[in-house]
């Protein structure tokens, strides 16, 4: 399952980048049509969603001003040394508040999570495991049911307890294979109860999927994963079952 990483740009050359292309850029509107414009265009776009994300508060005007000073090799209206603690003193605050607000996130969704899964284990045909992974027999197969060196093709879908969808095999185009310990514990557990050509739904608790750290921007810490899986065939040492 596909998962997106952030990269960071540093205040300093947000401050930079921001300026610049503020200078530069042309009506949102108009198309972008050569390399540099779609450059900055994607340069721009970046730091504006980066520091929007940061909650940074920019006043805009006085980067520029900033930024043109520079350029022209005039006097800065503040001391160096002034300057570099300001824009460290600012880096530091804008780790402190992203740090405080994955700490606030991480336990807002434990709880909704717990919620979650205390009230969903009522409902009926929910069965659950010694481990806490809950799951629903949509329909059961009759094959073989893979072991943990097995490699399985399977279709899924995934979701958050909202509805909304993170991860797909059928927006991929095509069912996936991979090995059955290969992916997250919910999975692999889920996997060797089912036969081939069963499907099921199954909500994977935090700690049976990416746990408090989450997994790069598309999932968030402590988070409940809901999948449908259907196993289509599994491939063990000795061939196809």
């Amino acid at each position: 399952m596909s998962v997106m990483t952030r990269s960071g740009i540093s205040i300093i050359s947000c401050f930079f980048l921001l300026s610049a292309s503020s200078l530069y850029a042309q009506d949102s509107a108009e198309a972008l049509e050569t390399l540099q414009e779609k450059e900055n265009y994607s340069i721009g776009y970046r730091i504006g969603l980066s520091m929007k994300t940061d909650e940074i508060e920019v006043d805009l005007e006085k980067v520029i001003q900033g930024f043109q000073d520079g350029l022209k090799g005039k006097k800065p209206r503040l001391d160096e040394e002034e300057m570099k603690k300001l824009i460290t003193d600012l880096t530091e605050r804008a780790q402190r508040d992203r740090m405080r607000k994955f700490q606030e996130k991480i336990v807002k969704n434990a709880e909704e999570s717990q919620r979650f899964l205390e009230e969903n284990i009522k409902r009926d045909g929910i069965r659950t495991t010694e481990s806490g992974l809950q799951y629903q027999v949509l329909k059961e197969g009759d094959g073989a049911s893979p072991e943990i060196e097995d490699f399985v093709t399977v279709h899924y879908r995934g979701t958050f307890i909202d509805g909304t969808e993170f991860d797909s095999s059928h927006a991929k185009g095509e069912p996936q294979n991979f090995k059955t310990d290969s992916v997250i514990k919910g999975w692999t557990e889920a996997l060797q109860m089912m036969k081939i050509g069963s499907k099921w739904n199954i909500f994977v608790p935090p700690d049976l999927a990416y746990g408090r750290r989450g997994q790069g921007e598309r999932i968030p810490p402590n988070k409940v994963l809901v999948f449908e899986i259907e196993l289509l065939s599994v491939e063990s040492k000795g061939g196809e079952s």
